[in-house]
């Protein structure tokens, strides 16, 4: 692995080791504000060097948390704080660096050995690169760690995996972790019924019948044998099936390990274990350009990593590069379908990695010839967090909770799909509303959930209200009391069986609804954010890329969101992760027997 072992050695040779007599031995803590939420930093210091750093933090698992582990790994090895912060994590990494740089001066450190401490000791090399494998990876996130384990499965002697962040995983660690797929053994467990056929049925009307027909069918019919796949790779799921956030459906299956990290970390490991010597990791390296011969052919991926010019060379290329959600002037641009009486501008934050979600696969893909489709088909989640678009501050899928505006009524059936709910949420007083919910999603405050955080913890960040009555709650969210009240009473007729629909077409269709009676009740303010860009390269089931000519670019492949066709004009909640998985498994495939 000559790239890694040129970086190491240069960047060893920077490394300061001198301690500082100034400092008092000991441990010390500060308190810095993160990415997701305040953060306490402890250093211990032992003969004037730092020997340890450890954070109490409620980081994104395999985001936030890498960075502060690799990070301070990193500042105890190089005894400085002159690093860079992890591409992708720069936030957590930054405020790993004041709270250390707190604890020093707690330590007695001086002006002039803070000078010391934060002097760049990171140089980088600067001559061009040649790597080579038989298959280059645009994009180490889900889709392009499971099409990586698919290719050496398959039979590749080398894949090459480059990346612009300073970890793996991508967006789908932050994700949710609802994967949909139709499960006989855990859905009939539970009175559920279900088949492929309803469940294709399902996508097609959820995306408003635009999607891709043979896409659809491939990806409803694969989804359960690559939940299968993924079980054997290390996988484990739950065995409750949920239903995420407009699902249309009960078949959304979660990871026993927190959010979407549930996945990739296991996908990392596998290839980091089982395939070490069959792959190559090209971290914060984003790729510039796909390169092809005369007859357009391709031959490999131009990027570049801290201003050093590298060309992987291979046989075949897939394409994992994500959407573009975060790209606000992109999407205002193509923002003519679904949402085009609303600007997308940045008032609107959006739930994927700014620095991933920013559509530079579909523009490295076009200049090739690729054909991209529905690029209007743009996806809103209504559950964002005000301000940035997040969704780490309570868990917001599944059923047994309301959605109530300003005044504390309700205006939607909740399980709806996502642009029904987001349409709603827009014609509410100042376009936002108060996610309610009980005892019944959160039995005991210290236990995580599904995404790793306690309610415990979310009170402590502030976002989430809580009151032991309904009467109390409205107070504390300042909305009439007997409105708030109807608003539980309407839901919990049909929850309760009472009804067989309330008057928003809510059905307790899902084996989990249940009616909220108990205390203590919770509120979180939310608001619409973009979540998912259903448009991009077009493909087709073997997850070729198909060109303006309308037949397939030799030896180019794509998987995920950066591909179009396969959600139509509305994502059903799971089916993101379904589509990661299925197609990335299935360009991994095809990329192997191409390129033998």
């Amino acid at each position: 692995m000559q790239f890694r072992t040129l970086i190491a050695a240069a960047v060893i040779s920077a490394v300061a080791t001198t301690a500082s007599a100034a400092l008092k031995d000991g441990s010390y803590e500060a308190k810095v504000v993160g990415h997701n939420a305040p953060m306490t930093v402890k250093v211990t210091i032992a003969k004037g060097k730092i020997t340890a750093i450890s954070t109490q933090d409620l980081e994104s698992f395999g985001v936030g948390k890498t960075a502060l582990k690799e990070k301070g790994d990193e500042i105890v090895a190089r005894q400085s704080l002159g690093i860079d912060a992890m591409s992708g994590a720069t936030l957590s990494s930054f405020a790993l660096i004041q709270g250390v740089e707190e604890c020093l001066k707690s330590a007695g450190a001086t002006q002039a050995d803070l000078d010391k401490w934060t002097k760049k000791a990171v140089t980088y090399p600067t001559k061009p690169l040649t790597v080579t494998g038989d298959i280059a990876i645009i994009g180490g996130g889900g889709t392009g760690l499971a099409a990586a384990v698919s290719a050496l499965e398959n039979g590749a002697g080398k894949v090459v995996i480059i990346e612009k962040l300073g970890y793996l995983g991508g967006s789908t660690n932050v994700s949710g972790g609802a994967l949909n797929a139709v499960d006989d053994k855990r859905q009939k467990a539970q009175g559920i019924k279900d088949s492929v056929e309803t469940f294709y049925a399902a996508t097609m009307k959820g995306g408003h019948n635009v999607g891709t027909p043979e896409l659809v069918r491939y990806l409803t019919e694969n989804a359960y044998p690559t939940v299968e796949w993924m079980e054997k790779q290390g996988v484990v799921f739950r065995d409750r099936i949920g239903a995420a956030t407009g699902s249309l459906g009960q078949r959304s299956h979660y990871g026993v390990k927190p959010a979407g990290n549930a996945y990739t970390s296991v996908f990392e490991n596998v290839l980091k274990t089982k395939y070490k010597d069959r792959v190559e990791f090209l971290m914060e390296c984003p790729a510039e350009a796909i390169l092809t011969d005369k007859s357009g052919k391709v031959t490999g991926v131009k990027a570049v990593r801290h201003g050093q010019p590298i060309t992987v060379k291979a046989d075949s290329v897939v394409l994992a590069t994500g959407g573009f959600g975060a790209n606000v002037k992109f999407r205002q641009e193509v923002n003519t379908g679904v949402w085009k009486e609303v600007v997308l501008d940045n008032r609107i934050g959006t739930t994927n990695i700014n620095k991933a979600a920013q559509g530079d696969g579909l523009v490295m893909a076009k200049k090739v010839g690729a054909e991209l489709i529905g690029l209007s088909d743009i996806q809103l989640h209504p559950n964002g967090t005000p301000g940035t678009g997040l969704m780490q501050d309570i868990a917001t899928s599944g059923r047994n909770r309301i959605f109530v505006n300003l005044n504390g009524d309700r205006f939607v059936n909740e399980g709806a799909a996502r642009d029904t709910l987001c349409k709603a949420i827009f014609q509410q007083p100042k376009g936002t509303y108060w996610l309610i919910m009980n005892k019944l999603r959160y039995p005991d405050m210290n236990k995580p959930d599904r995404m790793g955080i306690t309610m415990k913890d979310m009170l402590a960040l502030g976002r989430v209200k809580t009151a032991t009555t309904l009467d109390e709650l409205a107070k504390v969210i300042n909305v009439p009391a007997d409105n708030l009240k109807a608003a539980v009473a309407e839901y919990n007729k049909a929850a309760s069986h009472q009804v067989q629909k309330d008057k928003f077409g809510f059905a307790a269709t899902n084996t989990d609804d249940a009616p909220m009676t108990e205390g203590p009740w919770y509120a979180c303010l939310k608001v619409p954010t973009v979540h998912h860009t259903m448009g991009g390269v077009k493909i087709n089931t073997k997850a070729e890329v198909i060109g303006t000519n309308g037949k397939p670019i030799a030896g180019l492949f794509a998987a995920g969101e950066v591909t179009g066709g396969i959600h139509g004009a509305n994502r059903l909640g799971g089916n993101a992760i379904a589509d990661v998985f299925v197609f990335g498994r299935q360009a991994g495939a095809s990329a192997a027997k191409y390129a033998k």
